[in-house]
């Protein structure tokens, strides 16, 4: 594998700075660590590239909180400053390195995401008889910093930009789970072996996506897998032979424990395709998918809350036109005429 150099000097200019503030403050705008950072834009775009040169810059200290979906997940937000840099790191690293990422990688890449994921599986569902769906237990949190280092080294020749990269990985919240040891483990590798990075930072979902791109080309090539597709970590495998895909699972497990990862233990039964597969929010089968009712029920809840928003002069039309036309766009992915039309009938907006 060749790696790619020559970044640093394009990294830090102000021409890519200047785009990465661009991209940082979408969705962002009205936030108070953007609206400080563009007081004085100009000083503080020239102050970052000044820490980056001289390798002073170091990350600000992450805001926690939790979001429930499903299950509770701890997010980390980086300062707005922050997030300027990583977007500046992003700007010219992802383009390189996702062109060789396998084509049935999904998540956060352009011209790909969840629809596209599913489409795809749809069509092996007509192809193939059997799928089975795995999916790494606590992903992010569980990412080696060594591990994750040395991916990025085999890719990335300039040490100036390895260097930025690992400052930003070893910033991470520290991970407070305790986890099972590996073979060969004993007492002071959690000290010794640091772990986890934060699911709220740009660079973290490209990591997941690049820490697993070995594994994906040997998933491809080595296990000769053609039904196979990836979203962050959840993966599967689609086969005309169950004890083929009960082998993948035993080749699978010792190949992640070499990343310091394990599958849930409790998931990734082989079933029929024609019995229908749940993935990325849909129950998806050979002809036809669904949408998952609890789906359903979320939107029609937001939806109403909305309404009650609206009336009392607390929401905006074209935030509501925006959260609508999302959840349509979604929906509309899966044989949801009825469901849509129940929702709409019972909801309507006024002033006061």
């Amino acid at each position: 594998m060749k790696r790619i150099g020559g970044l640093w000097e394009r990294l830090i200019g102000f021409d890519n700075l200047w785009l990465a503030w661009r991209r940082a403050r979408r969705g962002k705008a009205r936030s108070r660590g953007a609206v400080l950072f563009e007081l004085e834009l100009e000083e503080n775009l020239l102050g970052l590239q000044a820490e980056l040169a001289s390798g002073t810059w170091t990350p600000g200290a992450y805001r926690l909180f939790s979001i429930y979906e499903h299950k509770p997940r701890l997010i980390a937000a980086a300062p707005f400053r922050d997030r300027v840099i990583h977007h500046a790191v992003m700007n010219l690293i992802e383009p390189l390195l996702d062109a060789r990422l396998i084509d049935d990688c999904y998540a956060c890449r352009r011209g790909r995401g969840t629809h596209r994921a599913v489409d795809r599986y749809q069509t092996w569902a007509r192809r193939y008889a059997y799928a089975m769906k795995l999916d790494i237990r606590r992903y992010f949190p569980s990412i080696d910093h060594r591990l994750l280092k040395e991916c990025l080294a085999r890719r990335i020749k300039d040490q100036a930009v390895l260097t930025l990269l690992e400052r930003i990985i070893d910033s991470a919240p520290p991970c407070a789970e305790p986890m099972a040891p590996f073979p060969g483990d004993d007492l002071l590798t959690p000290l010794e072996r640091p772990r986890g990075i934060p699911i709220g930072n740009l660079t973290s979902q490209f990591f997941a996506n690049l820490l697993l791109d070995d594994f994906d080309h040997w998933v491809k090539q080595g296990l000769r897998c053609t039904g196979y597709l990836r979203y962050v970590d959840d993966m599967v495998f689609c086969a005309n032979d169950e004890g083929r895909l009960a082998e993948w699972r035993a080749a699978v497990t010792e190949r992640l424990a070499g990343l310091r990862l394990r599958l849930h233990a409790t998931r990734g039964q082989v079933q029929r395709t024609a019995d229908g597969l749940t993935l990325l929010g849909y129950r998806v089968f050979p002809k036809f998918r669904r949408l998952l009712p609890e789906n359903g029920y979320r939107f029609g809840r937001r939806l109403r809350a909305l309404a009650v928003r609206y009336a009392a002069g607390r929401a905006e039309w074209p935030e509501i036109d925006a959260s609508v036309h999302a959840w349509i766009g979604h929906a509309a992915n899966a044989d949801t005429w009825g469901l849509r039309t129940a929702i709409f009938r019972g909801v309507v907006f006024t002033r006061g």
